[in-house]
């Protein structure tokens, strides 16, 4: 196969998106939109990918990390101008070069891969990407020859009103023989509407040397949307949340309700999983079979076993194990692990958590920075308390230790397995194996104490 290599163009601010973030990094289904990009071409055997930056460069390249190689437009003068900086990278080199644009998050790899193929099959020098639309306004004209090769492509703002009536439209995409692209650039001019230089003005040039311009035609224009404005962003967060939604119904997921099930492109979900309305699935997260999530659950970046449960809970970058059930209304913070068969009920919040196999939490508790042993029992209102106002503290809960409801553990503080803490103790103490603590003032009934204050009316 003959070198393949990308350009990126990300260098624009996105001035119509009214946004203090770079445009390119505005996220779709949970991953900014150029990163969607680089993810797509990472599929397709290319040897060099090149992405170029100029506003936000260095969250940029933070955001892609060694996942491409970076050039720098200082001056946004246009596209031809934004590829001409990747000419210390590029040029030279024997192969096909993909210009791809940084905000059109909903391309496919198998469109960018029949691209290239339908460049090497017509042995073009370039290869527009072209899509039809009812509606193109704003979208650079492909003019055809009465052959239907490609004559020119004419942008919106230099059209006449004969090309402005022509509906197929470029995608801002192509693929190009890169020593050809090269060449070309060198003779492209800023003689036009807007002063700038243009990278469709490549077609022309290679079209008087008589090289060979070809187009392939995308049956569906939504994968070629440029995202613009909030607008366009809002549309390509339906579509893309459609499509993530049918692959994983199409792999055996149940979504009751795909309108309002909002899951992130990279999340992983096992087959005879359920997942009901209002749940939002984000980040890197894995769900195991036969699991049901939601109604109304947000997890983010979390690890689910199978046959575990989670209604109406948060679940943030923890591990959950098999045959789990969590919630209603539970909170589970970040570096929290939850092994096997526990059971963390209604308004339970835990955080920095290692909770044993069989354990339980059922109610109205906060457990922070513990390590809670296995087949434990923490009663409704069990507090670890953790935090000093300066510094986090240790509470260890060995496997079987039974702790009475509205209990305080006050860390550090180890309690010793096959122990019992009495209802209302207050443990400041390390507690021995098989014991039972009372940590609580005895009661006193002071009589008549009402009549003594006069408040008996």
């Amino acid at each position: 196969m003959a070198n393949r290599f990308a350009v990126i163009l990300a260098a624009g601010l996105g001035t119509r998106m009214k946004s203090k973030f770079y445009k390119v990094l505005h996220p779709v289904c949970g991953k900014p939109m150029v990163e969607h990009i680089v993810d797509n071409i990472a599929q397709l055997q290319v040897s060099k990918t090149v992405t170029v930056v100029g506003h936000g460069a260095e969250l940029v390249k933070a955001q892609l990390e060694n996942r491409s190689e970076f050039v720098i437009q200082e001056k946004q003068l246009g596209t031809a101008h934004a590829v001409m900086q990747a000419r210390e990278l590029l040029d030279g080199k024997e192969g096909t070069t993909l210009v791809i644009c940084g905000d059109t998050p909903l391309i496919s790899t198998d469109t960018l891969e029949a691209l290239f193929e339908a460049h090497k099959q017509q042995q073009a020098k370039a290869t527009v990407l072209t899509a039809y639309t009812e509606e193109p306004t704003g979208y650079g004209r492909v003019i055809r020859n009465q052959a239907g090769q490609v004559e020119k492509i004419v942008e919106h703002k230099d059209a006449n009103e004969e090309e402005k009536n022509v509906k197929e439209i470029n995608t801002g995409m192509y693929c190009f023989d890169n020593l050809a692209l090269f060449q070309a650039l060198a003779e492209v001019s800023n003689d036009n509407s807007q002063g700038e230089y243009y990278l469709t003005d490549v077609i022309e040039i290679l079209k008087a040397k008589n090289e060979i311009v070809s187009a392939f035609q995308t049956n569906d224009f939504s994968e070629t949307m440029g995202i613009n404005d909030r607008l366009a962003l809002s549309q390509a967060e339906k579509i893309m949340k459609t499509r993530i939604n049918k692959k994983h119904m199409a792999n055996g997921v149940t979504i009751i309700d795909p309108a309002n099930t909002y899951i992130d492109t990279d999340v992983e979900i096992g087959m005879d999983t359920i997942i009901h309305p209002g749940s939002v699935i984000k980040g890197k997260t894995i769900i195991g079979d036969d699991c049901q999530i939601g109604p109304h659950s947000e997890l983010m970046n979390a690890i689910v076993g199978s046959n575990t449960n989670i209604r109406q809970s948060v679940v943030h970058d923890s591990s959950i194990g098999s045959y789990v059930n969590i919630g209603p209304y539970a909170h589970i913070r970040p570096q929290s692990t939850i092994h096997d068969e526990v059971k963390i009920g209604n308004f339970v919040e835990l955080k920095k958590v290692d909770f044993g196999k069989g354990s339980k939490a059922s109610h109205l508790s906060y457990i922070g920075d513990a390590e809670v042993g296995s087949n434990v029992n923490l009663g409704c209102g069990s507090i670890t308390v953790n935090y000093d106002g300066k510094n986090k503290a240790l509470t260890k809960i060995e496997d079987d230790v039974f702790v009475g409801c509205n209990s305080n553990l006050i860390a550090p503080v180890t309690i010793k397995k096959n122990s019992y803490i009495a209802a209302g103790s207050t443990i400041t103490d390390d507690v021995p194996e098989k014991a039972l603590s009372i940590a609580r003032a005895r009661q006193v009934n002071k009589e008549d104490y009402v009549k003594k204050l006069n408040l008996d009316n």
